[in-house]
Order: C-alpha cells, then sequence, then structure tokens
C-alpha cells in the first residue's frame, strides 16, 4: 500500500477545517496556512504543519487544495508564491464564475501549474461522509493524479477538461439552495406577520420542501420536460400556478412583509403566459428563463 502524499490545504474556514480533518484521518501529511493563523490552533494539535507563509505551504506539496470565498482571494494569496507554483495542481475548491475560472485556469497555466475545479455538493460536517460527492472540471490527467485523495472528501464527479464547468454546475446547485432558502425564510415572515410564530410555520414547511420533488418529477425523468420542451399541464397549469403567484404577492403587500421575491416569482409566469404557454404545465417556465443566444448557452467556451 502506497503511503499518503503530502496534502497543502489554504484556506481555513469550516469547510477547510473539515477537509483537513478528513486528509489526516486518511493519514495524509497535510500543511495548512490561513490568513489568521491562530485558526489553525486545533488543527496543528492533531497533527497539521502551519506554514508560515502561503509559499511555504505551496512549496510543501504537489497537490494543493484552496479552501477560499472567490478568486480575488485566490489571487491574494498566491501572486505572492507564483515562484513555487510550476508542477503544482491547484484543485480551487472555493466559489466563481465560470469565466473566473477560466481566466484563473490560464493564470495558471502562464506559472507553470495546473488549475482544476472543484464544487464541493455538502456541508462542512458531511465532508467525507457517504452522501458527499464533488464537482471536478479541468485537465484530466492532473485530476486523475490526485483522484484517489481527492475521493476523501466526496464522491468525484469529473466533468471534462473545461475548467468551467465544475463551477456552473457548483452555483446551479447553488441557485436551488439559496432560492429555497429565501422562501422559506419570506414564508415565515408571512406567518409571523399574521401573527403564528416561525417556530410553528417551519417545520410545515419544511415538509411542503421534502414534498417538492414529487412535483418537480412530473410523468418522466425529472428534468425531462425541460429537456423536450413539452409541459403537460395536466395537474396544474401555467394558468393556475401564476394566479397563486399573485396571491403570494397580493398577501405580501397586505402585510407589509418584502415583496421582492414573490414579485420575481409572478414575472416567471407573467411572461410564460404572454408566451402562449398558460395550458401548459408550471415547467414552462424554463421556456422564459431560459438562455436565448448561442454564447450564453455554449459550455467551454471563452468569456
Amino acid at each position: 500500500m502506497s503511503t499518503p502524499a503530502p496534502v497543502t490545504l489554504i484556506g481555513l474556514g469550516p469547510m477547510g477545517q473539515a477537509m483537513v480533518r478528513t486528509l489526516l484521518a486518511a493519514g495524509h501529511p497535510v500543511t495548512v496556512w490561513n490568513r489568521t493563523p491562530a485558526r489553525a490552533d486545533a488543527l496543528v494539535a492533531e497533527g497539521a504543519v502551519l506554514a508560515t507563509t502561503a509559499a511555504q505551504a505551496v512549496a510543501a506539496s504537489d497537490l494543493v487544495l484552496l479552501s477560499l470565498t472567490d478568486y480575488a482571494a485566490m489571487h491574494d494569496v498566491l501572486d505572492a508564491a507564483t515562484e513555487v507554483l510550476r508542477g503544482r495542481t491547484v484543485v480551487n475548491l472555493g466559489s466563481g464564475t465560470p469565466g473566473e475560472t477560466r481566466t484563473a485556469a490560464r493564470w495558471a497555466d502562464e506559472h507553470g501549474a495546473t488549475l482544476v475545479t472543484g464544487g464541493v455538493m455538502t456541508p462542512p460536517p458531511g465532508v467525507g461522509g457517504a452522501d458527499a460527492y464533488v464537482y471536478y472540471s479541468g485537465p484530466e490527467a492532473a485530476f486523475r493524479a490526485h483522484e484517489t485523495t481527492l475521493a476523501l472528501l466526496g464522491a468525484p464527479r469529473y466533468l471534462g477538461d473545461d475548467p468551467g464547468l465544475a463551477q456552473l454546475l457548483y452555483q446551479a446547485q447553488l441557485d436551488v439552495f439559496l432560492t429555497a432558502l429565501s422562501g422559506v425564510a419570506h414564508a415565515a415572515a408571512l406567518a409571523q406577520a399574521a401573527g403564528v410564530a416561525p417556530t410553528n410555520f417551519v417545520p410545515e414547511a419544511l415538509r411542503t420542501l421534502v414534498e417538492t420533488p414529487a412535483m418537480i418529477a412530473g410523468d418522466g425523468p425529472p428534468g425531462a420536460e425541460f429537456e423536450t420542451g413539452v409541459h403537460p399541464g395536466h395537474l396544474s397549469t401555467a394558468t393556475m400556478m401564476g394566479a397563486t403567484a399573485a396571491h403570494v404577492l397580493g398577501a405580501s403587500e397586505e402585510l407589509g412583509v418584502d415583496d421582492v421575491l414573490p414579485r420575481a416569482v409572478l414575472s416567471h409566469y407573467e411572461r410564460t403566459l404572454a408566451a402562449g404557454h398558460g395550458r401548459d404545465g408550471w415547467t414552462a417556465i424554463f421556456e422564459v428563463v431560459k438562455a436565448r443566444t448561442p454564447a450564453a448557452q455554449s459550455v467551454g467556451g471563452e468569456s
């Protein structure tokens, strides 16, 4: 059995700390660096090595994992370590747009490094768990060389050479996540404005979230209506759903609750009806929100 290879991890927020602990538990020597060194104290006590500079951290391993907020933070850290980047694989597990990711990949290449992008699809407590998975994209050889190590964080889902694709799907997943959170917060605000405590209402809202997949699945594989452009309206039509969206907006206005979210939802249905999809199912809103130009629809192109 081969000895676990050294790994460097830069950025010790909750996600970074969880990844360090997962790697340590698997026997990997882990070098860490963080702007606030005190965040590493517990990890050092558990076996990690704290580098004094970002350059020292990068130089310690062929595989460098970044758990930073965005690409600006990446540059803030790595611009001071370009002299030791050559020959290393940098796996950015932070966040950014596909275009920013492709620009960063070119920057890494100019400094002799290879950038692989990742999107971690689990909260920090789930890192390394059975349900965790991570999107990856970028040069396949670099990904495959470190796949066994990366698999410790969650099941790897390699998407291809385009470094922007993992970020694109990561952001698409966060689109679902953040919109759902806003929906729950807005609904709780509606309930509270009517005199119902959020602690009484939110458990029922969570039940609605649990039951939502059945509405999305429809009669075929989830997403089939979006892919085929066929939107059966036998369960509920866009007209019916639009009327409901209007009622949610009206209730928000009556109770003085912020109306930005329900107004945005209603706009989807209003435009769908205007496009002639009133008798189609709710999935017809896809026809008015999807990208319209070839450039916007392309994946893997330059930004």
